[in-house]
């Protein structure tokens, strides 16, 4: 998800009020990543005194701490770029029962959990982060699988995208032309 809509989300509407984003909007362009890149937004337990927002960059993974109240200071950010031989990610693991999904991912100290459309969204952020770090292509979404699929199993989460391992600004990314099979004429 990009930036703007997680803060459309919030949990606490203290979390991304002007004064707050004011902050948080000058780090994000400091690493090159774009004014509403893709990341995603551990809220935590407070959402309104403190989170966490990952996005991943071309060179590593971009973490920015936000302190949303600091007595006495007003808000507060710190954030790091961790290269990709550095980031810290577990397991992604997955519990299907009845037709929902439950799914956990860690990645530097945070853990990620969410149940069906969530676990959908984890699941592809952490994918990403799994391509980045071994140096691979970011997959490229498919849409939604239509209400008939091959044997009541939906389809595999995406396709490996042409380009970068991850773009500074995955809007801007091109696709690339395909190349024609061999013995054709061009």
């Amino acid at each position: 998800m990009r930036l703007s809509e997680w803060r459309a989300a919030a949990p606490s509407k203290d979390a991304v009020t002007a004064k707050v984003n004011a902050i948080v909007d000058p780090v994000v362009a400091s690493f090159g990543i774009g004014d509403d890149p893709d990341g995603w937004v551990a809220w935590g337990e407070e959402p309104g005194q403190r989170y966490t927002i990952l996005i991943p960059a071309a060179a590593g993974l971009v973490t920015i701490y936000v302190r949303v109240n600091v007595p006495g200071e007003g808000p507060r950010v710190a954030a790091k770029l961790i290269r990709w031989n550095r980031v810290q990610i577990g397991e992604l693991a997955i519990e299907t029962q009845g037709g929902h999904r439950l799914l956990s991912f860690q990645v530097e100290q945070l853990v990620l959990r969410g149940a069906d459309a969530e676990a959908d969204r984890i699941a592809a952020f952490s994918l990403d982060l799994f391509a980045a770090v071994d140096g691979r292509p970011a997959l490229e979404r498919r849409p939604a699988p239509s209400a008939r699929t091959r044997g009541g199993v939906a389809p595999g989460p995406g396709v490996a995208r042409a380009g970068s391992v991850v773009s500074a600004s995955k809007s801007a990314a091109k696709p690339v032309a395909a190349k024609p099979a061999r013995g054709t004429a061009s």
